[in-house]
């Protein structure tokens, strides 16, 4: 048996330990295991395939990052090629993928990535590919599974933000507005300002209106609470309006979006005539070593995923369904994406001490 394994789509805490984690489970039942670089540009002549060994996984399991690297321009439905004028067209080179697959003798892949990585794995399994996909996202925005790894590091690093930015913003009777990430889905700005006991929290889930946040800062300012914490999520945004687009995408990606809590700050001090000032976490939630929780998470998801792959559950995604990893089909996964319910208890107990979302 010989497997192959990729990274796609942004980077989270905890890939290495899932790479670990099946690299040992493949190679202690005898299979070989090989490493496809940067996403699928490795089966299409744009980067390595590389042997994978006990050797070559030593020591990874506590890193973040990817010793496999990742991508999230890599749709090989859609690939990006450069033209001569520097343009891009777009080219479907999944044939080719297959093609190069079989002439390595890849007899399955374990895919690591979040919803988009899915979407190509589900693609290339109604072509025949052999593949088993384990959820990455911090966003923690894919549906079947209670939570996926990096998301519990990304929370813990926006509320270890938090936590610093009360001390400054009560030394100075400041409003500081926090943007972390979650581009369709607030489960960062959720859990990080429900924990770090933030006065606004602000998710795509929930339109918000202006009047209404900065009643809340007012509020508080009558109460002799002179400071207030607002946390926005990055794909937020205000009634009747769209999520604000943050410049140029490159080829292959998604629209960027974010830029937000510069915008919102600028407003609430024009309308509160309090000093404001904002702070964007960006990419410190991606990076790091992974928690105690995501690290165990992911090493179950990686011995799980090598299970599934021995049990032929192509066509399948990894989950997390407590107290049990099971195997789900991805089309139930991608049938719906998981979005913060706004009636979950996380939000009414929000609600219930006092943090406004701003509706």
């Amino acid at each position: 048996m010989r497997i192959a394994l990729s990274t796609g789509g942004g980077d989270a805490p905890g890939l290495n330990a899932v790479i670990r984690a099946a690299v040992l489970s493949a190679v202690n039942r005898g299979w070989e295991v090989l490493g496809i670089k940067k996403g699928y540009a490795g089966l299409l002549g744009e980067e390595e395939v590389i042997p994978m060994t006990a050797a070559t996984v030593r020591g990874i399991a506590h890193l973040g990052g990817t010793i496999l690297r990742t991508t999230n321009r890599g749709n090989p439905f859609s690939y990006p090629i450069a033209q001569p004028d520097g343009t891009f067209v777009d080219k479907d080179r999944s044939g080719e993928l297959i093609e190069n697959s079989r002439k390595l003798g890849i007899d399955a892949v374990i895919s690591i990535g979040g919803d988009g990585s899915m979407s190509i794995a589900h693609q290339l399994c109604q072509l025949g590919m052999k593949i088993v996909c384990v959820p990455k996202t911090i966003d923690n925005d894919v549906a079947g599974t209670i939570t996926t790894f990096g998301f519990d590091t990304a929370v813990n690093t926006a509320l270890e933000a938090i936590d610093k930015l009360h001390t400054t913003a009560e030394s100075h009777d400041r409003v500081i507005v926090l943007e972390v990430m979650g581009r369709n889905a607030g489960f960062i700005a959720l859990h990080a300002g429900l924990a770090g006991t933030a006065d606004v929290i602000l998710i795509p889930e929930i339109p918000y209106d202006i009047e209404k946040v900065c009643e809340k800062i007012a509020a508080r300012d009558r109460s002799g609470r002179h400071f207030s914490i607002v946390v926005i999520a990055e794909g937020a945004f205000p009634k009747g309006e769209a999520p604000a687009i943050r410049g140029k995408s490159m080829p292959g990606q998604a629209v960027r979006i974010g830029g937000v809590a510069e915008r919102l700050a600028d407003e609430i001090e024009t309308r509160t005539k309090k000093e404001t000032r904002s702070l964007i976490l960006g990419h410190l939630q991606r990076g790091g070593q992974p928690t105690g929780y995501d690290r165990l998470l992911a090493v179950r998801f990686g011995g799980a995923a090598v299970r599934a792959v021995a049990d032929e559950k192509w066509d399948h995604m990894i989950a997390l369904q407590s107290p049990h990893i099971v195997s789900i089909p991805l089309a139930d996964v991608l049938k719906v994406p998981k979005r913060v319910e706004i009636d979950h208890d996380t939000v009414l107990t929000a609600r219930a001490t006092g943090i406004s979302f701003g509706d």
